[in-house]
């Protein structure tokens, strides 16, 4: 194929991701259209690519969602509501092998209208992926979390979270499937069935975009009813500037259950990276020259 027919394919096919891009954007606009009803918030809205902080770096990612509309009744007495609430937190991780990364949120925090900032508690996070998920066709790897729950954030003291990666680098789109489970140490039949997805277009600039969706069925031994399930689309993009992973994102609610607009912003860098940079280059300057 000639140069000007290979600019001519990919620009066609620019072209389709674009208008795949402005579907999603109008299916998020015609969500807000629909009545929220009260349902738990997430602190983190991210779906698991199996990537891991490398060997003995300590790795920062910044979690921040605002709700502009959302849910004006707490989820249940003396929650945070969602209307005009801001939440987030700092998440701390550590390499620890190739295939296992130890993590720590800390603090997790929250301001709504109604009751102001506070502290909602904290999570331990174990998370396993195969090596080199992101330089793989299939990736899989499984991560844990246990909680320890503000009575503002949840009814529940103690919660975890299961949740199973599964995805594909196909090049250059990506299909990633979280099946998250949560429990809050309640018996297996209460398990609540959350999954989160994604769908990514890889630009060769740099740039990525992907819709995400975020679930909640409720109980896996009886789903509930369609209005009472949370699901929120997303509109993401993300982009590495710098030292920094830059991802952010807009969702709405397609169910009566859910927040009807929710922005998110995800910060990330590796926080010893650039002083393992340094010490090699002065370990090079430090050097005596080779003999000739």
């Amino acid at each position: 194929m000639s140069r000007t027919g290979g600019s001519k394919a990919a620009s066609i096919y620019h072209r389709r991701v674009i208008r795949f891009a402005v579907r999603i954007v109008l299916l998020l606009v015609a969500g807000l259209a629909a009545p929220a009803f009260a349902f738990a918030q997430a602190d983190e809205i991210q779906v698991y690519d199996g990537g891991l902080a490398p060997v003995g770096t300590f790795n920062l990612t910044l979690h921040n969602n605002f709700t502009p509309i959302g849910q004006t009744r707490p989820a249940f007495p003396g929650a945070v509501v969602a209307d005009k609430s801001w939440n987030g937190v700092p998440e701390w991780a550590l390499g620890v092998t190739r295939w296992f990364e130890a993590g720590l949120y800390l603090p997790l925090y929250s301001r709504d209208e109604h009751s102001g900032f506070g502290l909602d508690g904290f999570k331990l996070r174990a998370l396993f992926a195969v090596p080199n998920a992101d330089e793989r066709r299939f990736f899989y790897g499984a991560n844990f979390e246990f909680s320890i729950n503000a009575r503002r954030w949840d009814a529940t003291r103690y919660t975890s979270e299961v949740r199973p990666i599964i995805g594909w680098h196909l090049k250059p789109w990506d299909i990633i499937i979280n099946p998250i489970v949560d429990t809050a140490y309640d018996g297996l039949r209460n398990l609540e069935f959350v999954p989160a997805s994604r769908l990514a277009y890889n630009f060769a600039s740099g740039w990525t975009l992907a819709a995400e969706e975020y679930d909640d069925f409720g109980s896996i031994h009886a789903f509930a009813p369609r209005g009472e399930q949370a699901h929120q689309l997303f509109a993401v993009v993300d982009r590495t500037w710098k030292d920094w992973d830059i991802e952010a994102g807009i969702g709405a609610g397609m169910t009566e259950s859910s927040d009807r607009l929710t922005l998110k912003l995800i910060l990330a860098r590796d926080l010893n990276k650039r002083g393992a940079a340094k010490s090699t280059a002065a370990a090079t300057a430090a050097r005596p020259p080779a003999r000739p």
